[in-house]
């Protein structure tokens, strides 16, 4: 029987805000304790997670002094250091202050803006600080309920401004850092800007340093809007844009639940974790591997743990079982026989005489549409796989 025990080889992350869910919902009161951050740190590095992630709140309180700021920090950075844990993301509250209510980069209200911008440049020299190389940027409230507040296309101009502004603030200070952008399509906003990936990959061509810039899809997020998150995935690492990633379950095109990783939509984890770990032949995704999800609100502090614990082992189950499914001799067989690997002298790049060549040939469409492709054993093989039945 393979260890599914995670090592600091498998990059494996979480929040403090994601142990530190308190469990509170919109309809009730926390059924947990705070935890404080130095004692994630030590639970994390115990039960083998790699890195811990926080926005700026989740460690420093927003209305702290310079000299509680910098006590914080100094006793987090022990606690990281003493347990093992390392820092490879942080990221900036813009959604939980009120002053935010009506968007932070996109307010109409340009002293929000300057703030955000001031709020994040902080936020940017607190990561340098612990070592943070990844900064995320999720803008739940960059949006709106009464969309003729603003023009749309102002809100999107006043986020490419901040991106620009910040990625050139990070230049001035000389520090190394890679900017990671998430899309949600809704909640706490009715509609929220730049709301999928596909839109942040667009957005991201529009600014000033984007090679400094790239995408952390979130698994409910892409399934909030009923797309496919490993094609979104896909996409991202395409185009060499996946800088962060942000792993959880969701129950359908709901309200963002984020579920313990694998809890649900087993089917879709599994072609994830394909992809990201390359069993298929494609290159491997060598990011951290964070977990944005919480513990039921059922559960006490033992509960979190057994959440976090979860979430780490199911990726690695996954990751074993597309392992074996990519070596299983059925399995190479019907792909080998699909993908015609073999090099069409009619495709590839561009030639008038290719052009001429494919515009004279004659294909036998009816005897192509005829071929059965079996992809319902392929897919039944699959299936067995994830349930155990082959190995």
């Amino acid at each position: 029987m393979p260890s599914f025990d995670p090592t600091p080889a498998d990059q494996f992350s979480f929040g403090l805000w994601t142990v530190g869910n308190v469990g509170r919902d919109p309809f009730g009161d926390p059924t947990r304790p705070a935890l404080n951050p130095d004692d994630s740190v030590r639970k994390l590095g115990e039960i083998g997670a790699w890195g811990v992630n926080l926005h700026d709140n989740d460690l420093v309180p927003f209305d702290a002094s310079a000299g509680e700021r910098d006590r914080i920090v100094t006793s987090f950075q022990k606690a990281c250091a003493d347990n093992g844990v390392v820092v490879p993301m942080c990221t900036t509250n813009l959604f939980g202050h009120p002053v935010f209510k009506d968007g932070a980069y996109t307010s109409n209200d340009p002293k929000v803006r300057a703030f955000a911008l001031q709020k994040t440049m902080a936020g940017i020299d607190l990561a340098v600080e612990l070592g943070a190389e990844i900064y995320v940027f999720w803008g739940g409230r960059e949006g709106t309920e009464a969309d003729a507040c603003r023009d749309p296309q102002v809100a999107i101009q006043r986020m490419r401004e901040a991106m620009n502004y910040l990625t050139s603030y990070v230049k001035d200070q000389g520090y190394t850092m890679t900017f990671a952008l998430e899309a949600k399509p809704n909640e706490p906003r009715s509609d929220i800007y730049l709301s999928t990936t596909g839109h942040m990959l667009h957005f991201i061509t529009t600014l000033d340093d984007a090679d400094m810039v790239g995408v952390n899809p979130e698994v409910a997020h892409e399934n909030m809007a009923g797309l496919s998150f490993v094609h979104g995935v896909a996409q991202a690492m395409e185009a060499g844009k996946l800088a962060h990633i942000d792993l959880n379950a969701q129950k359908g095109p709901r309200y963002d639940q984020d579920l313990r990783f694998g809890s649900e939509g087993l089917k879709e984890a599994f072609l994830l974790v394909r992809l990201l770990e390359g069993t298929a032949g494609n290159a491997r995704y060598t990011g951290p591997r964070h977990f944005d999800a919480h513990a039921y609100r059922t559960e006490d502090q033992a509960g979190v743990w057994d959440f976090a614990r979860g979430c780490m082992r199911t990726y690695k189950i996954l990751q074993a079982r597309a392992q074996a499914f990519d070596a299983d001799p059925e399995v190479k067989a019907i792909l080998a026989e699909q993908s015609c690997e073999t090099a069409d002298p009619l495709l590839g790049s561009y030639t008038s005489e290719k052009a001429a060549e494919l515009s004279a040939t004659s294909f036998d469409v009816d005897g192509i549409a005829k071929r059965g492709l079996r992809y319902e054993h392929l897919d039944q093989l699959m299936i067995e796989h994830l349930l155990g039945a082959r190995s």
